[in-house]
């Protein structure tokens, strides 16, 4: 059996991924269940957690973050990195679906009503308003 060198990094950043290492904590602000649907059709909340209800709504526009990780309902991201610049926090991700690993950038901006902004890019808007379900 030969060794494929690019397989064998594969799985070494993914074990890396998986065991936690580089991961950072979003802020405070940044916690919770987040849609700018019904909370009630999307999320289950069991004391401070909370999941997406069963079956999962797979294209859903919400997501959960919980200490170093943001999950929606396609995707598990680990936060490898946080960064604020001005009202924005930049969270760097490393997300896993049942396809593939991917790192991407999210956009976010808490508003002091307790809504949040979430822009696709740095030069974005027109952004889109989440609210918070749970905290």
């Amino acid at each position: 059996m030969t060794s494929h060198p690019s397989k064998t990094k594969l799985v070494v950043i993914t074990l890396l991924l998986v065991a936690g290492m580089g991961h950072a904590i979003a802020a405070p602000g940044l916690q919770g269940a987040w849609t700018y649907s019904e909370c009630d059709a999307l999320f289950v909340h069991r004391g401070k957690s909370s999941s997406f209800k069963k079956p999962v709504d797979l294209f859903a526009p919400a997501f959960i973050v919980s200490g170093s990780r943001l999950r929606t309902p396609m995707a598990s991201c680990s936060i490898l990195g946080s960064k604020r610049v001005n009202d924005r926090h930049i969270l760097k991700l490393s997300c896993a679906t049942s396809i593939a690993v991917n790192h991407v950038t999210a956009i976010l901006a808490p508003q002091p009503d307790g809504s949040m902004k979430r822009y696709s890019d740095s030069n974005d808007s027109i952004r889109t308003t989440y609210r918070r379900c749970s905290s």
